[in-house]
Order: C-alpha cells, then structure tokens, then sequence
C-alpha cells in the first residue's frame, strides 16, 4: 500500500474525535443542527426586489479622476495607471481584463 507522506497526518486527539462512538452521539444529538433565529427579525434585514426606496437618501462622495489613473476603454473603470495592459494610437487605454 502507497503512503502519501504529503497528507496531513492527523493528532492523537483527533483520532479520537472521529471514533464511530462519538460519531454516532453527535449524529444522536437532536439539538447539535438548530439554530436559535427569529424569522421575522431575519426578514426585515431584507430588501425585496422593487421595494420603493424613494424615500432614502444617498450620500456618496465622488472624487475626479486622479492623474494617476486612467479610464479603461472596455469596462469604463477607473484604474490606476499600473494597471494599463494595452493603449492604442488613437489613445485609449485597455486594462488587464479588458486587453486579453
């Protein structure tokens, strides 16, 4: 037989853990799988699709872009000049992603 000396080798304790016995007490535990949740107070964090959000209101700051940066062709992000994988004649720059 081949041994994979590669393969984590397992703890005493370990061993242990994984015995048939304490398999099947876990297995037998009614309460091991339960989770303590209320469903309302689960669902109220949602947002449902289409809900009417016109009464929030949104604050971003936007910055310009830098001169550090460049806005790629493809995808129309802003990225930073490291990430120039391509520019062409008529000046536009591609980034990694949109360059291969």
């Amino acid at each position: 037989m081949a041994t994979d000396y590669d393969a984590p080798r397992k703890t005493e304790e370990e061993l242990n853990e994984d015995s048939i016995e304490e398999l099947k007490t876990r297995r037998n535990d009614k309460n091991s799988g339960k989770v303590d949740e209320d469903e309302t107070e689960a669902a109220e964090a949602f947002e449902l699709p289409g809900a009417d959000l016109s009464h929030e209101e949104l604050t971003v700051r936007v910055l310009p872009r830098q001169s550090d940066e460049f806005t790629c062709a493809g995808c129309f992000l802003v990225r930073h000049r490291s990430q120039i994988a391509e520019e062409r004649k008529n000046g536009d720059a591609y980034c990694f992603d949109c360059a291969g």
